[in-house]
């Protein structure tokens, strides 16, 4: 009998996966299994383009290689369990399915408050992660004088925020624990910047607390803060994080405390036969240090797809596997109003080394982050000049010597 890859998610990461499959040599049976009826499609557009309207859903589609014509796609369908040894997964209907090599890429979820208050559909909650939550969320935004409360202010909670202002909601609050929006991933320099170029544009802030309650019967009217402020309401986003689909991985013995801890060729618990892939793979980057993390950007789904194809498709060759750790150079970048952030490599590791190598907070500026003395990340800010610099340093990032062990990140 041939042998089977099962690829267990249908987002980026998984259709990358079995195009690098493909790539690597691997000929055999390739099934994709994802809850979502859609087939992939790229998720950055959701909080910009598609929610401002400027965009239509049918642009975020992702259109398959070539190579990947005789896969299998089993959509609308949920994994629910796994027995990785016996080499099976459990379908939602209780069907089995077996496979010789699996690829775990069922991705995340977004994070929902738990706090008294109204829930569910209809109650003006929002979050904002899949094609589903887009329609529902532009409709009550363009209510005519809509008051939008986000709680959260990382990269979707400043991104929703910017976008609401384009559309006109009458008012636009963001709130957050943290004294500063997006202060974990950028630093106080240009935490600092952001906020100013939010507040400029008449979004207002609460931060240094959070929301204790939302208000109303069935419908959300109010959020009640820590600080003993209520926010008036008719619309809340959540943007307070991800939680990683893991729990149908539960019972085979894997450190699943934060995402799926694989090791630096991308293989689950020792298992050869069982790789994972995207933003929940807890993996060492070599190019850092041995401390596994995970990373949420886009350019992670594609980087260890490639990578873990290789480890995948020599084990089923019978061959020696991926022989270089994964060292990925990470990058990101987010659209708020008429400005980007662009980053490369890994500035939350040199936040207390934070040097300005060009322009000015005020204007387009150009920020480096430094670890025992050595570049591990830029950001820049601005227009297109910004970004520009920013990718300049991308070849110097490339170029830098891993770092030591000891000086990890705790």
């Amino acid at each position: 009998m041939t042998a089977r890859v099962v690829v267990a998610g249908a987002s980026l990461g998984g259709l990358r996966a079995a195009e690098q499959l493909r790539a690597a040599g691997w000929a055999g049976p390739i099934t994709v299994v994802g809850d979502e009826p859609h087939m992939p499609y790229n998720r950055p557009p959701l909080s910009k383009r598609v929610l401002a309207g400027t965009a239509p859903l049918a642009s975020l589609a992702l259109v398959p290689r070539a190579n990947t014509a005789d896969i299998e796609w089993r959509l609308g369908t949920r994994v629910t369990g796994a027995r990785l040894r016996d080499r099976v997964v459990t379908l939602e209907r209780g069907e089995e399915l077996g496979f010789d090599a699996l690829v775990v890429a069922t991705g995340l979820r977004s994070r929902r408050m738990r706090c008294p208050g109204p829930a569910g559909p209809g109650s003006g909650r929002h979050t904002l992660r899949t094609l589903a939550d887009v329609r529902p969320l532009r409709d009550a935004l363009t209510r005519p004088g809509a008051r939008l409360v986000v709680v959260g202010a990382g990269f979707i909670g400043c991104e929703v925020a910017a976008t609401a202002v384009g559309l006109g909601v009458a008012e636009v609050t963001v709130v957050d624990v943290e004294p500063l929006p997006m202060l974990r991933p950028l630093g106080e320099l240009l935490a600092r910047a952001l906020l100013r170029r939010h507040q400029e544009r008449g979004v207002r802030f609460a931060l240094g607390t959070g929301v204790t309650a939302y208000e109303g019967r069935d419908r959300v009217t109010g959020v009640a803060l820590g600080d003993g402020r209520t926010l008036a309401a008719d619309v809340v986003v959540e943007c307070v994080g991800s939680v990683a689909n893991t729990e149908w991985l539960e019972g085979n013995g894997l450190d699943l405390s934060d995402g799926v801890l694989t090791d630096d060729r991308l293989r689950v618990g020792a298992l050869p036969h069982v790789v994972a892939v995207g933003d929940l793979a807890r993996f060492p980057n070599a190019r850092y240090d041995n401390t596994p993390r995970r990373v949420e950007h886009w350019s992670i789904p594609g980087d260890t797809a490639k990578h873990a194809a290789k480890t995948l498709a020599a084990h089923l060759a019978s061959q020696a596997g991926e022989s270089t750790p994964f060292a990925p150079l990470p990058s990101f970048w987010s659209d708020q109003y008429d400005f980007r952030l662009q980053s490369f490599g890994s500035p939350e590791l040199g936040r207390d080394d934070v040097r300005l190598l060009d322009g000015r907070a005020d204007g387009d500026v150009l920020v480096g982050y430094h670890r025992e003395g050595r570049l591990v990340g830029v950001v820049g800010l601005g227009g297109p000049g910004a970004t520009a610099a920013a990718a300049r340093h991308r070849r110097r990032l490339l170029g830098e010597p891993a770092l030591s062990p000891e000086g990890a990140a705790p």
